[in-house]
């Protein structure tokens, strides 16, 4: 994972790729490390989490998708290094160790999938269908990362899992990368540094379930947020992770 960068542009807007280094970039540059959630509150069930690390640096934040399947952004992992996780506990420093073996990046979206090194058994997070999130609704972003604005986002990474309410604005806005994202504006709360590559869930009006729709790529760190569009990308996910 590249070490963040700070001025890819979407919808109009300046915004910030998820990362923990808080040096300026323009939208050429490679990207730098992402967000934590600012304000919202602590989660209390997330059992699907995992934390990102680079050379053992907490980096981006992830789910596990199937026994041996991470799904992150593709930002998180682009800059090299020995990429590795903490799965399924909501505390960063513990939870199952795993290393990625191979790293699968998507060709036009800030997505990425990394294969362990064993199967980890855990509750996988369940990947949302194009109906399962829409415009208005209110939904839930996950991450471990920055929990300030006024210093250092490396400073102030969370070392427990966060969670914020943010309204859906958008279902076909742009990513990092220029992929289909869900766009959102904050409620109680928004991404920061090092919640890059975290899940956005929706729950599902249509079966009523919990589902990962979105992979965090950019924010302002102020009010708006874009994710991955989980659900416009599950044939690739499924070639290659099978889910």
């Amino acid at each position: 994972m590249r070490f963040a960068r700070v001025g890819a542009a979407f919808l109009g807007a300046a915004a910030a790729v998820l990362g923990l280094v808080t040096t300026s970039a323009s939208a050429d540059e490679p990207p730098t490390v992402g967000p934590t959630i600012i304000d919202g509150d602590f989660a209390d069930n997330a059992p699907w989490a995992a934390r990102l690390f680079v050379n053992g640096q907490e980096n981006c934040s992830a789910t596990i998708i199937a026994p041996t399947w991470i799904l992150t952004a593709e930002h998180c992992v682009a800059g090299g290094g020995t990429v590795s996780f903490n799965i399924g506990s909501l505390d960063q420093t513990q939870g199952e160790s795993a290393t990625a073996i191979n790293i699968h990046t998507h060709d036009s979206a800030d997505l990425a999938l990394a294969e362990l090194d064993h199967p980890v058994d855990a509750t996988y997070s369940p990947l949302g269908t194009a109906d399962a999130v829409a415009v208005g609704q209110t939904v839930q972003v996950y991450g471990w990362g920055a929990t300030c604005t006024d210093q250092p986002e490396i400073n102030c990474q969370s070392q427990y899992l966060k969670v914020a309410d943010v309204g859906v604005s958008s279902t076909t806005c742009s990513d990092y990368r220029g992929g289909v994202a869900v766009c959102a504006n904050r409620i109680d709360g928004i991404t920061a540094g090092g919640d890059s590559g975290g899940p956005m869930f929706a729950t599902s009006p249509v079966d009523g379930g919990y589902y990962q729709v979105g992979v965090a790529s950019t924010s302002d760190r102020q009010t708006f947020t874009a994710y991955g569009n989980v659900t416009q990308y599950r044939d690739w996910i499924a070639s290659i992770a099978g889910v």
